[in-house]
């Protein structure tokens, strides 16, 4: 029977939409299980075959929780706030939301050509006004936070002004910018500007001057992540180094709870270790040392206090405050030159520059505490403001970094810790040796010395032993136009949030999306985009009078604000009195799988969790981390296709003729190619681009051929293959086994269509098990053992594989049980129902029509799976290979339960056995129970 893939498929997919199969209830009494995809961004490119991966994956795990009787909720949306339409914006003047729009309704119509089982009726779109509300409402409650460390949570920030009133800053143990001390009469008498203040010094969301990655191309902040070689990774532009007043996510108070919650997780061990890494746990001792003729002080923190008899120079970031303090007349132009310098690169390229050893010397001297010797101070740009204090005191006999520092500018080099290393020509960082040249810590290892120094340093008050986290505050705003308004208003230069009964704060339409010519942020060219205090309303900025009409925070939230609590919006996602349901978040509770890319390790999942966490401290949810198991899928890579260009021509010369030419590579088109050939197709080549209209070419055997290579897949590199365009071929469900068939889940694999044959081959056969000829038709006779062994086993191996996540391996087992069908001519029902019910995961389309075709009349999604019978599994009889001398003669089928005695007996009664043996004895006999037997005459 003919096998219509396009037709079936349509035919589900509306069946799928008209009944609303994969809503999900949540009155149910059914156990829960929670599958997600990490947020997609709907780019305008649309999706390639390398994007649905990870959804396949989970696709398929989702409906065999549905075929185990699970409740499971397993939704989709679009992380549509980002730097890509609001680009195209300012190019085109086309308004974001209309290009968003655009992409979103694309993306989803290629999802549903895969036949995924979200439940749309819960998607949601983080620029949606109706979600963004509860992410400002959020950013308020963070705002109106603090972190008690007593506690070990963040509290309501009534809570510490009830502190403060009752004893000042006396007994407070809490997170903050700056340590201060007064009193409760003090905080009393304070005005409320000072009170304000005071505040932003603890509140989890808080607004203060930081060193930010600036790129005026794109006038706007720019992450670390979002930084590839000092250019923004979006645009290629440049991005410099610049103190502004930036609002801030306290989640360094979280940084020990993040670490810890680690331990919890089913996460592939390479994601743990870049949250470990980042947030950068480390013990030692903070020190403060004098500054020769100043006041100033400089505190640094170390992790080998031990070593501080060698320090012998001091080390500051450039944009330390304390450099333009202390820099003498004399050294002012070398290190202003320095500090510009530095500007122009990124944290992240500085702390990677390990080779470049560059710095300018301040002219001024600390005083070691311990040796009271001098130590001239520098500014080098491999110290970082954000990390520590943003000075270190150099050890260059201890530390490469600061030895090769000291080589550059020849300074004092003095051995402190035991070793036969030269400590002049190469620094010794063991820990595994004794101090020496150290006063008191003379002969003692490492922990005593450590603990000894920390000692001697608080009792000379100039110190305490501390932890220190490499993690830093995350910056949370964004100098541009799409993303969410920061719901803050400013009275007396103090920021004050909106009611939240003003919300949502909706995005203003705006003339043009490039910042202001007074340098503000975009929405300051909105016309109506001021906070009337008295009518508690938005009104127009031009009647902004500071005393009942207040300015609007001008910066947005930035692109991660949306994705740090969207999966707990999937729960309860049409609610406008709260963000979620607190028994539906109960209910719901953790993502029980989480299914994406590895780039989002110190990005995103840290975000998510750190909110996660603070929502559970206010009390608005039960579960502690967000997302429970965790799998990232590898890449699915392109076959890119190169022309070779001879230089200075418009000549092309075929792959293996070009080494006899000086060429270049070009990447061209894929489409370009003949078939699944590597043959290009040279007048469509010509038509493909102006500049190639003229082109020549150099042909081998009338033939040009392309040079092919497994990159990347991606638009830049032509390789990039649409799903559309599988589907329409090969239909989805081929699309859906072939991506699984490629590989393990988590490897990256190279894309071949020519492969997808294979697969489709597959579903052909599958599909005629049901029919004869052209006629549907299915035995209700009892099957065989051997029918039933071939079932069984692919139960057991399937099960095996859905649950350690093997989903290639399910592909070659379904393609050994239909072929095992085929030969027994198998047709029975009570094997083909059962198998349509595993196959249909993986390939829904096609099971759907087949149980439609079984006679049933509701979908096969709900389906109970078939259970396992082991004693189909167990074997009547065994064919054992029989080895004379170790070479195989013959082979003797005999039942399985004998013993290897019965075994051996029978194998020397049989006439074959006889002929060979000439009436020999046998010198030895070997029996492998149901594996073999080998004979040594």
């Amino acid at each position: 029977m003919f096998y219509d893939h396009q037709q079936i498929e349509k035919k589900w997919q509306k069946y799928w939409e008209d009944n609303q199969t994969y809503k999900t209830s949540n009155n149910t009494d059914k156990p829960k299980f929670y599958v997600l995809d990490m947020f997609p961004y709907p780019s305008g490119a649309g999706l390639h075959v390398g994007h649905p991966l990870g959804y396949i994956a989970s696709d398929i795990y989702a409906r065999y929780k549905r075929h185990q009787g699970f409740n499971v909720l397993h939704p989709v949306g679009y992380d549509s706030f980002g730097l890509p339409a609001e680009q195209y914006a300012i190019q085109t003047g086309t308004h974001p939301a209309v290009t968003t729009e655009q992409n979103i309704t694309r993306y989803e119509e290629q999802l549903r050509k895969i036949g995924f089982s979200f439940d749309w009726s819960r998607e949601v779109r983080t620029s949606d006004a109706t979600y963004y509300k509860w992410t400002q409402w959020i950013f308020i409650e963070l705002f109106h936070s603090w972190y008690n460390k007593d506690t070990d949570r963040a509290g309501s920030i009534d809570t510490l002004i009830k502190h403060f009133e009752e004893k000042g800053t006396e007994g407070l143990n809490a997170n903050q910018n700056d340590e201060l001390s007064f009193t409760s009469e003090e905080w009393k008498d304070a005005s409320e500007i000072d009170k304000e203040d005071i505040l932003l010094n603890y509140r989890l969301a808080y607004r203060a001057e930081t060193t930010v990655n600036w790129c005026p191309a794109l006038g706007t902040v720019l992450a670390n992540d979002e930084i590839k070689d000092g250019r923004s990774e979006r645009g290629g532009f440049p991005v410099f180094q610049k103190k502004m007043m930036q609002w801030s996510m306290r989640i360094s108070a979280y940084s020990e709870r993040l670490l810890q919650g680690l331990k919890t997780l089913d996460w592939p061990q390479p994601l743990k270790d870049s949250q470990e890494y980042w947030i950068g746990k480390s013990q030692g001792a903070q020190v403060q040392f004098n500054v020769d003729g100043h006041d100033e002080i400089v505190e640094v923190f170390t992790t080998r206090p031990d070593t501080i008899f060698g320090a012998t120079f001091m080390v500051l970031a450039p944009e330390n405050p304390l450099v333009e303090n202390i820099t003498t007349a004399e050294q002012k132009a070398e290190v202003d030159t320095y500090i510009e310098e530095t500007s122009k690169k990124t944290e992240r390229d500085r702390m990677s520059d390990v080779k470049n050893v560059s710095g300018a010397f301040t002219g001024t001297y600390a005083i070691n505490p311990f040796s009271g010797e001098k130590m001239p101070i520098y500014i080098s740009d491999y110290v970082l403001m954000g990390y520590g204090t943003g000075a270190v005191m150099a050890v260059p006999a201890h530390d490469e970094r600061d030895h090769r520092f000291a080589k550059k500018f020849n300074l004092e080099i003095k051995k402190v810790v035991e070793t036969e290393e030269d400590v002049q020509e190469r620094s010794f960082d063991s820990k595994d040796s004794v101090c020496v040249n150290s006063d008191f810590l003379n002969g003692l290892k490492y922990n005593e010395a450590k603990a000894l120094i920390i000692d001697a340093i608080e009792k000379k008050a100039i110190g305490h032993g501390t932890t220190n986290y490499r993690q830093r505050d995350a910056i949370f705003s964004r100098q541009r136009y799409w993303g969410e308004p920061v719901p803050i208003y400013y009275k007396d230069g103090m920021p004050y949030t909106l009611p939240t009964s003003a919300l949502p704060l909706e995005l203003p339409e705006v003339e043009k999306y490039l910042p202001t010519e007074d340098g503000d942020p975009p929405l300051g060219n909105a016309k109506t985009f001021a906070w009337d205090e008295a009518n508690q309303k938005i009104a127009d900025t031009n009647l902004i009078d500071d005393k009942t009409v207040f300015p609007l925070e001008l910066s947005t939230m930035p692109g991660w604000a949306g994705s740090s609590w969207y999966f707990l919006r999937y729960m309860d996602p049409n609610n406008d009195e709260v963000f979620t349901n607190k028994n539906l978040s109960d209910y719901w509770g953790q993502v029980d799988l989480y299914i994406g890319g590895s780039e989002h390790a110190t990005g995103h999942l840290l975000y998510s969790r750190f909110w996660n966490m603070f929502l559970k401290d206010r009390g608005y949810i039960d579960h502690d981390e967000p997302f429970q198991k965790l799998i990232n899928q590898g890449m699915i890579l392109g076959m890119s296709a190169f022309v070779y260009r001879i230089d200075g021509t418009n000549q092309y010369v075929s792959k293996n003729l070009a080494k006899d030419y000086k060429t270049q590579e070009i990447h061209v088109d894929v489409s370009l190619l003949k078939g699944t050939t590597d043959e290009l197709d040279t007048e469509a080549f010509k038509a493909w681009r102006p500049d190639y209209a003229d082109a020549e070419f150099i042909l081998e055997d009338g033939k040009y051929i392309t040079g092919r290579e497994v990159e990347k897949m991606s638009k830049s590199k032509y390789n990039v293959v649409n799903p559309d365009d599988i589907c329409n071929e090969y239909g989805a469900d081929g699309l859906r086994l072939y991506e699984m068939f490629l590989g393990p889940l988590e490897q990256s694999k190279p894309w071949n269509t020519q492969g997808l044959s294979g697969v489709y081959g597959f579903l052909k056969k599958f599909w005629n098990l049901y029919f004869n000829e052209d006629t549907f038709e299915v035995s209700e006779e009892e099957p065989t053992k051997a029918e039933y062994k071939v079932l069984h086993t692919l139960i057991k191996k399937v099960v095996y594989d859905i649950e350690n996540f093997s989903f290639n391996t399910s592909v070659s087992s379904f393609m050994i049980a239909v072929n095992e069908l085929q030969k027994l001519k198998c047709n029975k029902r009570n094997i083909l129902e059962p198998l349509a019910v595993i196959v249909s995961p993986y390939a829904p389309h096609i099971c759907e029509e087949v149980w439609n075709l079984l006679g049933h009349n509701t979908s096969i999604e709900f389906e109970k799976f078939p259970i396992l019978n082991e004693d189909y599994l167990i074997e009547d009889e065994i064919e054992y290979p029989v080895s004379v001398n170790g070479k195989m003669k013959f082979k003797i089928a005999l039942p399985a339960t004998l013993s290897a005695k019965e075994v051996e007996d029978l194998v020397l009664q049989n006439e074959k056995m006889g002929a060979l043996l000439e009436g020999k004895t046998p010198k030895k006999i070997i029996v492998v129970p149901k594996k073999i037997v080998n004979i040594v005459i």
